[in-house]
């Protein structure tokens, strides 16, 4: 299955590959040929295998909070939140590669209470400072256990940060909301009662990796 948000680029990448294709027809030199016909393969791959959009099994909890994103987890912190969460938090960020998928996905039910995107730099996503300088949007979920706040980022590859989402409406946990065009980070940040469930290193996928869970 191949992500809504990817089918201009995905028709860009076919017209390209098909002027390789036919350049490597014109073109009388084979070693040249090959290399054309080898590139326009690589354009196609690439570009079906970075918009592509699994399904997956959202764990059914209401009292967690699941990673919006695929990649690994890169920072795990206690900040101080003063755009949405308003006290100290929790922050986890989560990188995600050019080989991640990169449809991103609610981390937990509610309505859309903050929602802003935010023009800046294109540091490298795993730059300490990237959720401060970087292009991103800002979302505030008020969920019934609380705010719950994440970010998307812009790395200095990705520049296209795409969200569907309208201040107010409600959301579901697991839902489909937008993804970052070729490389990035999403960082959630949440007030302290929530119990963090990974650590630096670990792998997260978006929509079932549980972050943080509450105690009921």
């Amino acid at each position: 299955m191949l992500t809504k948000y990817g089918y201009t680029t995905i028709g860009y990448a076919a017209l390209l590959a098909l002027v390789l294709l036919v350049l490597s027809f014109i073109i009388p030199v084979s070693a040249v040929q090959v290399l054309l016909i080898i590139l326009a393969l690589f354009v196609i791959v690439f570009t079906l295998n970075f918009f592509r959009d699994p399904e997956r099994k959202i764990p059914q909890n209401d009292n967690i909070i699941v990673s919006p994103a695929d990649g690994k987890v890169l920072i795990v912190k206690d900040v101080i939140d003063k755009k949405y969460i308003g006290e100290e938090a929790t922050q986890v960020s989560i990188f995600m590669s050019p080989l991640n998928v990169h449809v991103n996905r609610i981390p937990i039910d509610g309505k859309v209470e903050y929602l802003k995107y935010v023009e800046g730099e294109y540091l490298v996503a795993y730059h300490d400072k990237a959720d401060e300088r970087n292009e991103r949007s800002e979302i505030g979920i008020l969920s019934k256990f609380g705010k719950v706040f994440y970010t998307q980022v812009a790395g200095m590859v990705a520049r296209r940060i795409i969200y569907d989402l309208k201040s107010g409406e409600s959301v579901k946990k697991g839902e489909r909301f937008g993804m970052i065009k070729f490389g990035s980070r999403v960082d959630v940040v949440v007030p302290k009662k929530w119990k963090i469930k990974v650590k630096e290193g670990d792998v997260a996928t978006a929509g079932e990796t549980i972050l943080f869970e509450l105690s009921k």
